[in-house]
């Protein structure tokens, strides 16, 4: 098998059929694991932003955690704490803030304070 491989073509017309069939595989293998995974966590983020909606408690790419107060012209107000505001742009939100997470959020604080 290995002598069929390495062997000279004299037609020449077999080295595009060597190059697809070595190619292809590793092209498929690329599709699947890095292309298509990240089209879909892009298509899952933009739902998000375009879902976002004032109360959400989000998540910015800073690590800033806060709730939106309003919208502006693809900016977000943040309120980050009492009379606290911050704009950032919507591309800057990389999550929701789930219930569960704020929750052991405040479960932390509340131990704190009991210490």
């Amino acid at each position: 098998m290995s002598s069929f491989l390495l062997a000279a073509d004299p037609g020449g017309g077999g080295a595009l059929t060597q190059f697809l069939v070595l190619f292809a595989p590793l092209l498929a293998i690329w599709y699947f694991l890095v292309i298509r995974p990240q089209q879909q966590q892009r298509r899952k983020v933009q739902t998000m932003l375009a879902n976002l909606k004032t109360g959400d408690r989000v998540v910015t790419s800073g690590g800033i955690l806060g709730t939106i107060v309003s919208f502006r012209n693809g900016v977000v107000q943040l309120q980050i704490a009492n009379q606290v505001k911050v704009d950032v742009t919507r591309t800057a939100i990389t999550g929701l803030v789930t219930d569960e997470t704020s929750g052991d959020a405040k479960q932390e604080q509340a131990a704190k304070q009991k210490k």
